[in-house]
Order: C-alpha cells, then structure tokens, then sequence
C-alpha cells in the first residue's frame, strides 16, 4: 500500500523511515502528537460516537506502527494515516448500519461551558446538516473544511479524482445550504 500525498506536518520533508523500530517508534509518537485529536475530531464527522471515534484513531495508529516500513516519504505519513480514519469510519458506519436498530442513540458530547447556546445550536445544525448529505460529499467537505486540505490531497486520501472531489464540494455545498438555509431563516425572523 503506497502512501498518499499532501500534509503538512513538523517532521522533517527529507526524512525517510530507515526500517529500525527506534525510529519507526519516533514517527509514529510523532505523529499521534501532531494529529490525534484532530484525527478524533475528523472520525467524529462520520460517527456518533466519540468512544467509537478514539477507537478508530488508535486502530489507525495501530495499522500505521505496522506499515512504517512502507513509508518511505515521512512528510505524507499524515495524509496516509487520515486515509486509514477515513476508510475505518466508513467500515464502521457499514457495520453499524445492521447493529444500529438494536441499541439505543449515542449520548452526545457535553459543550464546553465557554461556548454560547448560539454557537453550540449552530454546531449543531451543521453537524446534522454534514450528515445528512451522501458518504462522499461528507468526507470531502470534512477533509477540505476541517483539515483544510487540497483538492489534490482529498483526491489522494480518498483514490478518488480530483474533478470527483469538486465535484463533490460543489454538490456537498449545495446540499448543506439547502439544509441550513430553512434553520438561518427562522433565526432571522426569530
């Protein structure tokens, strides 16, 4: 499995994973410092459950310890390891549609006491709004909004092209502001 491009990260661009397991250990600490909680974040836009999401990451890592050797290019180790969460939260979406109608809904994370009730029903809506729409518009607003990645780099994380990732932006977009756009209404005669 060849890695994908993309992703910045503060491991040095021309450092190579040179096979031993002291420096295989070292990209992946890393990297878990670098990305982790962005990473749970990222699974949390495809699942309702932020123990399931932690799970998924630490999977992800788990895969990446054991494919180190097949890096070879340090600096796309995040964009391959955002690939692994995303295929993981899409296995884990499938299996949980057959056991979903047998347990009750995923308690929602408590806000922060910070945050205003304006803001957390605007998260709200566009968090529903976000999954609502088809897999693949969700995944590649996800990775272009809130990772902030290219289309190249949501192309390669995804093995889609990166005219399916726009369109799918396109579309996505579309979808998410037809969505809102009844609830922004209320607010504005509200």
């Amino acid at each position: 499995m060849e890695p994908v491009t993309g992703a910045a990260s503060a491991v040095p661009r021309s450092q190579v994973v040179s096979g031993s397991a002291q420096d295989a250990d070292a990209l992946v600490a890393t990297l878990f410092t670098q990305e982790a909680d962005r990473l749970v974040a990222l699974a949390r836009f495809f699942t309702d459950d932020r123990t399931a999401a932690e799970d998924l990451v630490q999977e992800a890592f788990i895969r990446l310890a054991r494919n180190t050797g097949r890096i070879r290019d340090t600096d796309k180790a995040a964009a391959y390891l955002r690939s692994i969460v995303v295929n993981l939260s899409r296995d884990h979406n499938r299996r949980g549609l057959v056991s979903l109608r047998h347990r009750p809904p995923a308690v929602l994370d408590e806000p922060s006491a910070e945050e205003t009730s304006f803001k957390q029903e605007s998260r709200r809506e566009v968090v529903a709004a976000l999954r609502s729409l088809p897999h693949r518009q969700r995944e590649c607003l996800a990775l272009r909004y809130y990772l902030e990645l290219s289309v190249d780099d949501i192309a390669d994380a995804l093995g889609v092209s990166a005219n399916s990732v726009k369109t799918h932006l396109k579309r996505g977009l579309r979808g998410l502001a037809a969505f809102l756009e009844p609830g922004m209404k209320e607010h504005d005669h509200g």
